[in-house]
């Protein structure tokens, strides 16, 4: 069922904006808990960078998740929308030293380490604020995902992460630093991942490392899985909530855990991508020499997926139910690169005709930029819309 009202409801905010539906939301933040209360070993982390539009996170914050930061103004904005402190993860491989200080004063619950430099950085700031910062090693498992090369994050090259041969320094480092206590490790393979084998594979490598840790008496009580797990842009209303049960249940067969670990996640994506949609408006129709171009009032600065790596969004006409036509979906920024959709069938587009991108719940207005003098785009939730605009 399309969760998207009409046309006309669309048309009463100025375009273009973004459109988030509530109720999806809460459906998938239920369908996230009743998977996770099945194991009693597992904690969610939401994934700021996904989304962090205020209204949305205090939503999912009173659904009682933790928060999974990479910058201090995400763990601001967590922290004002009502996540805990002692549920915040701080990850990110370039902390700035205020960052840490701040992370350190609201006493979260553990930074995720990317390198050996960092810390000893946390341990040095940890000492100026007399306390003991809780860390994991956030250790690249080499394991590929399939998925786009510019996010996948686990393989032993990629910027993230600390490599598998420098992972035993880390933990004696650890173990001299008067201010760190090692008290687990983070893993992070990539995202947009469809194929439940990768994460099976990391599993494996996790398994492998405990054995070894184990073997060297060293037993860690918090393990990060991060998360990475996709949505299905093709079909934004047949595939709305995420399969969690297969996602959930792949780490519970297949990671090796004691019952004094917790495992926790960090997803983003999969929890606020399809309750998302671009909403934007026909501005011109062009014919080209072979092509048909449908230029619209919203672009890479609102949605930059497309231009960044030929991201793949449906595109839906809410204003036209006439024959079917090829165009190329363009918008406005002075770039050959912004492009929404290249071929894409839709009915045919008119001048003031509202096109919904749909799946545009991550990633799209915390990625948004004032390229060309554009000001920031607006979200608005589907209860900012009275009923008498619903009805339209």
């Amino acid at each position: 069922m399309n969760a998207l009202p009409s046309a006309a409801c669309l048309n009463t905010k100025q375009t273009p904006y973004y459109y988030y539906d509530t109720q999806l939301l809460h459906r998938t933040l239920d369908a996230i808990k009743r998977e996770t209360d099945k194991h009693a070993h597992f904690e969610v982390h939401y994934a700021l960078k996904a989304n962090a539009h205020p209204q949305l996170l205090q939503q999912i914050s009173q659904a009682g998740f933790g928060a999974d930061c990479v910058s201090g103004g995400e763990i601001t904005a967590a922290l004002k929308a009502g996540f805990p402190a002692n549920k915040i993860v701080f990850a990110g491989v370039g902390k700035r030293d205020d960052e840490i200080r701040l992370a350190l004063q609201q006493h979260i619950f553990c930074f995720h380490v990317e390198s050996l430099e960092e810390l000893e950085v946390v341990n040095a700031l940890a000492a100026q604020e007399q306390q003991v910062a809780r860390v994991a090693l956030r250790i690249n498992p080499n394991v590929g995902a399939h998925t786009h090369a510019h996010i996948t994050t686990g393989l032993s090259e990629n910027k993230f992460g600390i490599p598998l041969t420098q992972m035993n320094t880390a933990i004696d480092a650890c173990s001299r630093l008067e201010h760190i206590t090692l008290i687990g490790l983070h893993f992070h393979i990539g995202s947009q991942i469809t194929d439940m084998s990768d994460f099976v594979s990391e599993c494996q490598r996790i398994n492998e490392l405990q054995t070894e840790l184990n073997q060297h008496d060293i037993h860690l009580r918090y393990i990060n899985v991060g998360g990475g797990l996709g949505v299905n842009y093709d079909d934004p209303d047949g595939g709305a909530i995420p399969d969690f049960q297969a996602y959930f249940d792949t780490f519970a067969q297949h990671l090796h855990y004691t019952k004094e670990q917790t495992i926790h996640f960090e997803l983003g994506r999969s929890v606020v991508a399809q309750c998302g949609s671009l909403i934007s408006k026909v501005l011109y129709i062009k014919e080209g020499e072979h092509k048909k171009f449908c230029i619209i009032d919203a672009g890479m600065t609102e949605l930059l997926r497309p231009a960044l790596y030929q991201a793949h969004h449906k595109i839906e006409n809410r204003s036209s139910q006439g024959a079917l036509e090829t165009y190329d979906v363009v918008g406005p920024i002075c770039e050959s690169s912004d492009v929404m959709a290249q071929g894409v069938l839709l009915p045919s587009c008119h001048r003031g005709d509202i096109l919904a991108i749909r799946s545009a719940g991550a990633y799209g207005e915390s990625m948004a930029s004032q390229y060309n003098g554009r000001p920031l785009v607006q979200g608005y939730l589907s209860n900012d819309f009275s009923l008498e605009e619903r009805k339209i």
